[in-house]
């Protein structure tokens, strides 16, 4: 078995290592490395020593880092709103930020979904809106247009009683045609 092309692991007793050593030393020609590590021991003003120890680094398999953690994000709910301004009030997607950064403090990136209608807008705003900031958004205007800001509910609600309905059995009618493979 040749020892030469064997990989030792950093946590594999000395012994081993040194057997490996020993071989590649005793039946390879290393001119060609020696000259190398010189040249790079050289050309990094390091000793041997270290230019060896940092190429044995090198070569050894390195135990996987652990995966940084990620930072926990905070996602923030957000809810739809209409709006009683749009196209048709000479309103776009940068002014109505604007006027909402103003007015609410909300943070512009929080400002998401704008679809701007011909006599509405719609725009998705965080959930944890004071309701006085709300209050005074209904006042607010632009191009001499009120927001008459107000919440939109959504269409599709969850159902939690779907499972409950669904279990329900049916009722069997009583009309069943002879010969029917399905009857009772």
């Amino acid at each position: 078995m040749n020892n030469s092309n064997k990989a030792v692991e950093p946590d594999q007793k000395p012994e081993l290592l040194k057997e490996c050593l020993q071989h590649i030393l005793a039946h390879t020609p290393l001119d060609t490395q020696r000259t190398l590590v010189q040249s790079l021991a050289d050309d990094l003003g390091i000793d041997l020593l270290s230019c060896a120890a940092a190429l044995f680094y090198l070569t050894q398999p390195q135990p996987a880092a652990p995966a940084p953690t990620p930072e926990p994000v905070n996602i923030i709910k957000m809810v739809r709103y209409r709006l009683d301004v749009g196209s048709q009030h000479q309103v776009n997607a940068e002014t109505l930020k604007k006027v909402l950064v103003e007015e609410s403090g909300v943070d512009k990136n929080n400002i998401n979904n704008i679809n701007i209608r011909g006599l509405y807008t719609l725009i998705d705003l965080p959930d944890s809106m004071p309701p006085d900031i709300f209050q005074h958004l209904k006042t607010v205007e632009i191009n001499a247009r009120p927001l008459a800001i107000k919440r939109v509910k959504s269409r599709y609600k969850k159902r939690t009683n779907l499972h409950r309905r669904r279990s329900k059995p049916h009722p069997v009618k009583s009309g069943k045609a002879a010969g029917d493979p399905c009857a009772d």
